[in-house]
């Protein structure tokens, strides 16, 4: 097994958690607490393998070839294919014959996880991983790193270590939080230097709630968000970026909701981070590039930089390690925040109207209405993009959809950058759980892409940070927690040298569109 522990941290991590974790369930036919159900329909469409295509002028020559691109889960597997052949690095057996995720969940005040202790999915966690303090983090770092934070550090730790020896081979980890909030900030970057002193050789990723151009929780998100950013910046291998605002206005005008509720947001961005875990979670055969697609072989892809961390492997493993994500996304090791998107993202009253093939939603993923973040691309280029497809969808059907793409004005990478694209294509089809506002057909597609437009992004939050700090406004309220002007400071320079970080990616590259 290759085991992934899951860390929900704060009421942001609490909440996107408890959606996903029901929606883990309903993909995989646990009830409510983690029993098999007897008569769970399966969840695969048709076939399952992963391709890794580079030049896609080099599609199949025929039908033929694309098929036997396929590999059919046979009438044997049925039983396996169930819960997926990658079930176990998610959820871990009891005694009592039923599933937990491998997941801690915690907050450093219990009303949001009471919420799981008493919800309907109460029976599903080990009353040990649940996790709180009593007292707020107050959306201040500095509540969550020294002082509150650290009354209940010690808890989270053995946890998190009780679960990593009952695994028999820990990929990493993988953890959601807010930038803005305290707990996801303060207590999230402390727990992120634990697990890179502890378990420096496993992958970390994340899956941050970034603060939006516009709508804000809290007046000092701009600190939290830079000291946190800056606190882990050399700790992280891969940072998956959203925002409220992004994702409200995708409710609004994909689903119809007039007024999108935090609840709406968690479902979108839980469907988006099942479709990047269940490469993980449903494995099946896996096929180098030669053997799916015979007109390539041989390909490999240019090298960026002699300096460079993307692969030059041109097998398909995406759906097999943690760390493919990190080594297919990060072209240097900050530049580590890849933006999402997901497609179809269509409402029930459009869904009659609507038809969604593997172009449509291929198009709809690198159009800037499906991203989960806010950022303009048309000021950006692309560094590395993953395209993770899953249900009723051929390799044949990629090459073609991805050919338009690179027709595409609007698509444009980097000079350095591969002009090909890491495919993923996963057999488990999309799912919903109760309260779902999308509606699913066939098939989906999550887009992840490292692009040098989330340069604007952090030229936002350096601005907003530097016009507070120069007031010195609120910094009393961090001091008095055990920080240091200094530290105030330190971390401004460190993400403006981010910021710079891009720009010169930017600058130093011609960009050619594709």
């Amino acid at each position: 097994m290759r085991e992934v522990i899951s860390l929900n941290i704060g009421q942001a991590g609490v909440q996107i958690g408890g959606v996903l974790w029901e929606l883990y369930c309903r993909e995989h036919g646990l009830d409510l607490e983690g029993n098999r159900l007897s008569e769970a329909p399966t969840n695969i469409c048709h076939m399952q393998t992963a391709v890794n295509l580079g030049d896609t002028s080099n599609e199949p020559q025929s039908g033929l070839n694309a098929e036997k691109s396929v590999t059919s889960i046979g009438k044997n597997d049925e039983a396996s294919t169930q819960l997926g052949g990658g079930f176990h690095s998610f959820f871990e057996e009891m005694s009592t014959g039923n599933y937990s995720p491998r997941s801690i969940i915690v907050d450093l005040e219990p009303t949001v996880v009471d919420e799981i202790r008493t919800g309907r999915y109460k029976g599903l966690f080990s009353p040990s991983n649940i996790i709180n303090g009593n007292e707020d983090a107050a959306n201040n770092y500095a509540r969550g790193m020294h002082t509150a934070g650290k009354k209940i550090m010690d808890q989270v730790v053995e946890g998190t270590r009780k679960m990593a020896e009952r695994s028999e081979k820990l990929q990493g980890f993988l953890s959601t939080h807010s930038f803005g909030g305290g707990t996801g900030s303060g207590f999230a970057s402390s727990l992120t230097q634990y697990l890179a002193d502890e378990y420096n050789k496993k992958c970390r990723l994340e899956v941050a709630v970034f603060p939006s151009p516009t709508m804000s929780t809290a007046v000092v998100e701009p600190y939290n968000a830079v000291l946190t950013t800056s606190a882990t910046l050399d700790l992280t291998d891969c940072v998956f970026l959203a925002d409220n605002e992004a994702m409200y206005k995708i409710c609004v005008n994909e689903l119809d909701i007039d007024s999108p509720k935090y609840s709406n947001l968690n479902h979108l961005l839980a469907q988006t981070i099942s479709s990047i875990t269940s490469s993980l979670r449903f494995q099946g055969t896996l096929l180098t590039s030669e053997e799916t697609n015979p007109a390539i072989r041989g390909f490999e892809f240019n090298s960026i930089t002699p300096e460079s961390h993307v692969s030059t492997n041109v097998s398909g493993t995406l759906n097999a390690d943690f760390s493919d994500f990190q080594t297919n996304l990060v072209p240097y090791p900050r530049i580590h925040f890849p933006v999402m998107s997901y497609a179809p993202i269509v409402s029930k009253k459009k869904s009659i109207h609507q038809t969604q093939t593997v172009g449509d939603i291929t198009s709809k993923c690198f159009d800037g209405t499906n991203r989960l973040a806010k950022c303009d691309n048309e000021t950006g280029c692309y560094m590395a993009c993953c395209i993770l497809y899953r249900g009723d969808v051929t390799s044949k059907e990629v090459y073609q959809a991805t050919s338009q793409i690179k027709q595409k004005k609007g698509v444009k990478f980097v000079q350095w950058s591969p002009s090909g694209f890491k495919h993923g294509i996963n057999s488990s089809c999309p799912m919903a759980i109760d309260g779902s506002d999308m509606v699913f057909g066939l098939r989906a597609a999550c887009l992840l892409s490292n692009t040098t437009a989330i340069k604007d992004a952090w030229s936002r939050l350096n601005s907003k940070y530097h016009v507070m700090l120069k007031k010195k406004a609120f910094t009393h309220w961090y001091i008095s927690e055990g920080m240091e002007m200094s530290d105030f400071f330190e971390a401004q320079d460190n993400v403006l040298t981010l910021e710079d970080d891009y720009e010169l990616l930017v600058k130093s590259d011609e960009v050619k569109e594709q």
